[in-house]
């Protein structure tokens, strides 16, 4: 398994952006797929976007997509996730996720981080 670290969470004004950031330990990263997920107060943890080992798909749930875009720098060893436009509704845990499998990272992946809050403020 790969070890996932967040960072780049926190407070932000309703229309503003952050920029999330996830590294990982390993020699292998580049073979993971990753993703993004997301857990509000008194909700369930919900997808929030994917990308596959090379960076060449992406996948958004319908919440954030147009607003927010998954990338990857492998030489980095680091997934980001650029949020724009953000809304009240943002307001969450957000967790850093992989898996070998991009099905998988989507659906319930093998590895998680410890999370990282954004709080947007109305």
């Amino acid at each position: 398994q790969v070890q996932l670290v967040e960072s780049g969470g926190g407070l932000v004004q309703a229309g503003g952006s952050l920029r999330l950031s996830c590294g990982a330990s390993g020699r292998t990263f580049s073979s993971y797929c990753m993703g993004w997920f997301r857990q509000a107060p008194g909700k369930e943890r919900e997808f929030v976007a994917a990308i596959n080992w090379s960076g060449s798909r992406t996948y958004y749930a319908d919440s954030v997509k147009g607003r927010s875009t998954i990338s990857r720098d492998n030489a980095k060893n680091t997934v980001y996730l650029q949020m724009n436009s953000l809304k009240p509704e943002d307001t969450a845990v957000y967790y850093c996720a992989a898996d070998k499998v991009l099905q998988a990272v989507i659906s319930g992946p093998s590895s998680w981080g410890q999370g990282t809050q954004v709080t947007v403020s109305s």
